[in-house]
């Protein structure tokens, strides 16, 4: 995809209002080391008229509420994390691409999205600012904002909420429907839990190929209607998808059939605590899922009676959760990069694809991060107006690539 950005201008956008200083303490899932990672998502808006104008003034007003996001992170010689709430500010560039977003098709379809152009670079220094944005012009008036954040600020939810009150300013709103809350103390574990999941883990380098998956909704709802034939129950979309790709990847990959696989998946732990966490926590609170099973048994299996696998185990979260928080039991969060272990994050449902800040919502919303050393399926909503799912997936080597797609072919139509 050849096409030139010019970077035109940059700099810190702090909150238009003073705001409270000290540290915070973050919770026993921020510190997750898992989650000291930074995720960049690309928003394609098809019109914008003055719209760095717009989101950056808006942006000063939102991070008044959401001032810890203005912080930086802080991490003490013992190596526990903090937030120093120092009003330092977001890193926001203006960039303008020489083409239409219609010549790029909307980034639909796209191999590859030029992540260097459309994502900002940080400015110098050793302290990052939690938030950095890019937002790029196209010549035909519609734009793209590459949003890259800290895991261990906010979660998906989380980062939804920030997002959907930032287009709340920018239209215009006094205030946002609802208010941040930070309330990281709920989320305490023992000591020793929290200093075994914040310990550095090993990193292999599994060599993962990006691949582009788009599910109809007529291939869906022929998942869904085998699991309610089996059963005589109901199924999400979300439960049917990530049970069909996780069969044909374990049919791709190979193993022996008493080779055990792993399946994980995040699920929203908020209403798992008692009393739930208040409307408005914008912290980490997923909580893994996992699902351990013979290689052999995943590939022989229908796709309902994966399905089932996956609900029966979503039913034990909340207790499974209430049991790492005392520490009673292995920790779920460290056991994530073996190749033999896919994760599936499920940001279909978050509202990414919601965000409005005033000419609309985004055509289409993907994530741009490259994944190399965990195995990793992205559940999101193919590009308005198509129906369905779009998967965006490292998960097998360059081995495995072509029996991969193989198998998703027959199911559905896949792409590199």
């Amino acid at each position: 995809m050849t096409f030139r950005v010019t970077r035109l201008s940059e700099a810190m956008v702090q909150p238009c209002d003073p705001t409270p200083t000290g540290t915070l303490e973050l919770s026993a899932i921020d510190k997750i080391s898992n989650f000291r990672v930074k995720v960049s998502i690309l928003f394609v808006f098809r019109y914008g008229n003055e719209a760095a104008k717009v989101i950056t003034e808006a942006l000063s007003k939102t991070l008044v509420l959401y001032y810890p996001l203005a912080g930086r992170l802080k991490e003490l010689p013992c190596g526990e994390l903090q937030i120093a709430c120092t009003g330092e500010g977001v890193w926001f560039m203006e960039a303008s691409a020489d083409c239409s977003l219609h010549s790029v098709n909307y980034f639909h379809d796209v191999p590859i999205i030029p992540h260097e152009k459309l994502l900002p670079t940080p400015p110098p220094g050793i302290y990052a600012p939690l938030m950095q944005i890019q937002l790029t012009r196209f010549t035909c008036k519609g734009f793209a904002m590459g949003l890259t954040i800290l895991h261990t600020v906010c979660d998906g939810l989380g980062t939804a909420q920030f997002l959907h009150a930032l287009g709340e300013f920018a239209r215009g709103s006094p205030h946002p429907r609802i208010a941040p809350v930070w309330h990281r103390e709920a989320v305490l574990a023992s000591p020793t839990l929290a200093s075994t999941s914040t310990l550095p883990l090993p990193t292999p380098n599994y060599n993962l190929q990006r691949v582009f998956i788009t599910i109809s909704i007529d291939q869906i709802n022929k998942l869904k209607n085998e699991f309610v034939e089996l059963t005589g129950k109901h199924c999400s979309s979300a439960d049917a998808v990530a049970a069909s790709i996780w069969r044909h990847r374990t049919q791709a990959i190979d193993l022996e059939k008493d080779a055990n696989v792993n399946l994980v998946l995040f699920v929203n732990a908020r209403q798992f605590m008692d009393p739930p966490l208040p409307e408005g926590f914008y912290g980490n609170c997923i909580f893994p899922v996992i699902i351990t099973i013979s290689s052999g048994w995943v590939v022989e299996a229908s796709n309902a009676e994966v399905v089932k696998l996956i609900k029966d185990a979503k039913a034990r979260a909340p207790d499974e959760f209430k049991k790492w928080l005392k520490n009673d039991g292995n920790d779920p969060y460290n056991a994530l990069s073996s190749y033999t272990t896919l994760s599936i994050l499920q940001r279909q449902n978050l509202g990414y694809n919601q965000v409005d800040y005033g000419w609309g919502q985004p055509v289409n919303v993907l994530p741009i991060e490259r994944y190399s050393l965990i195995p990793v399926v992205i559940v999101g909503l193919p590009p308005t107006p198509k129906k369905g799912i779009c998967l965006t997936t490292w998960c097998v080597n360059k081995k495995h690539l072509p029996p991969f797609l193989q198998y998703c072919t027959k199911a559905y139509i896949s792409r590199l």
